[in-house]
């Protein structure tokens, strides 16, 4: 049982964990599970990642933090590195998916006062997530984790996910500086639009001005199959926030910048003590450095459809089920009914899950997983799913 003294922020699940190897986690009692959700998106390359470990090992015997009043080599290399992957030109580092938010925000209401514009106003997607500070809690589409914190951040419009019309509508609000879109809806249940959306909101906003912002926080870094979840459509966004898989478990965020956006932060406009120092950019690096070497995108899309496959045929004809989705290892399973009781029914078998949005079972496992853990997914869960009676 945890310390009365921690928070009860978190609905914990009955289990601590020890020790992780690969896409396996050891309990105090010696239990092993597989890991279905990789930390929610961040464990890329599974727990105890060789290449992770030394690098972290080696800079912590090195160089931890020295502040942004000084230069830092890694730092620069990272940059270099995302801006080569993602087409972009600037990057900030910082901690998290919402402080990269909390950059992107900013960055557009500053984008905004300079051109003129006395309210700059961001458009945001019902049912998205891209953090709980205050801004990023106004700009996440849940009503549920915004409910108690009011009075809210202003500075927002919503409008319905994969709705270009609704965007289209806006076109005549002058305060409008930016649009802020996930590529997939991951909290939001693993919401997948079609390859043409990101490319029409993108002609929306070079039309009126807007920034595209693309919060690439669960979707980033090899998940969906390629580096970002942009570059399945083929376009180029304004700002890209990262974080989650960026560091394999060491926490480190970052907001790029391209475009219209390029030149908009200057000296003094934002800041991080941690952001960016030596241990967090060594772990990145790491990590992208092995995402690369071992081609593990595109072995994200191939194992992706090989676990939509197995679902589908091992759960076709179950009447509970309304529709199995993904891109990549973004994969959810949506039922007619909520179903969080499954989350615990699947630790009881040693297999680690999640349900969003109330009836979708989301997936993302990680990239190094290999085809019999796949399957071995496929074998825990779909009988539960199966077998699956809704919650009272």
């Amino acid at each position: 049982m945890s310390t009365p003294h921690l928070m009860p922020t978190y609905a914990r699940l009955p289990v601590s964990f020890v020790k992780g190897e690969g896409a396996w986690l050891t309990d105090t009692h010696g239990n092993r599970y597989l890991d279905a959700l990789s930390g929610i998106a961040v464990c890329g390359l599974g727990h105890a990642h060789p290449a992770v470990q030394k690098a972290v090992c080696d800079q912590a015997g090195t160089l931890i933090h020295t502040s942004n009043l000084y230069g830092i080599p890694l730092q620069d290399a990272l940059a270099d590195q995302l801006c080569a992957l993602s087409g972009m030109e600037r990057v900030f580092f910082c901690n998290s998916g919402a402080e990269a938010n909390e950059a992107a925000i900013k960055l557009a209401r500053l984008y905004g006062h300079q051109r003129g514009v006395s309210q700059p106003t961001t458009v945001v997607m019902e049912k998205s997530f891209h953090g709980r500070t205050l801004a990023t809690l106004t700009a996440t589409g849940n009503r549920k984790v915004q409910a108690g914190f009011e009075p809210l951040v202003p500075g927002f419009v919503r409008v319905p996910y994969n709705d270009v019309a609704a965007l289209e509508n806006l076109s005549s609000n002058k305060e409008i500086v930016a649009v802020l879109v996930e590529p997939i809806q991951g909290e939001g249940g693993i919401q997948i639009p079609p390859v043409d959306y990101l490319q029409r909101v993108r002609t929306l906003c070079d039309q009126n001005e807007w920034l595209l912002m693309v919060d690439e926080v669960q979707a980033g870094i090899g998940r969906t199959g390629t580096w970002f979840g942009f570059q399945a459509s083929g376009i180029q966004p304004d700002v890209v926030s990262l974080a989650k898989g960026l560091g394999n478990g060491v926490p480190v965020g970052a907001c790029l910048a391209g475009g219209a956006a390029t030149e908009v932060f200057g000296p003094g406009n934002h800041g991080s003590t941690f952001g960016g120092n030596p241990l967090a950019m060594a772990a990145a690096k790491a990590t992208l450095d092995t995402i690369a070497a071992e081609n593990l995108g595109a072995r994200a899309t191939a194992l992706g459809d090989r676990i939509v496959a197995g679902f589908r045929a091992a759960l076709e004809g179950c009447e509970q089920v309304s529709e199995i989705r993904g891109r990549g290892l973004m994969i959810g399973i949506e039922l007619k009914s909520p179903c969080g009781t499954l989350v615990k029914q699947a630790l009881d078998v040693g297999l680690l899950i999640n349900v969003t949005a109330d009836r979708v079972v989301r997936l993302l496992p990680p990239l190094i997983l290999s085809d019999a853990e796949a399957d071995e997914i496929v074998t825990r869960l779909a009988p539960l799913i199966r077998a699956f009676t809704p919650d009272v």
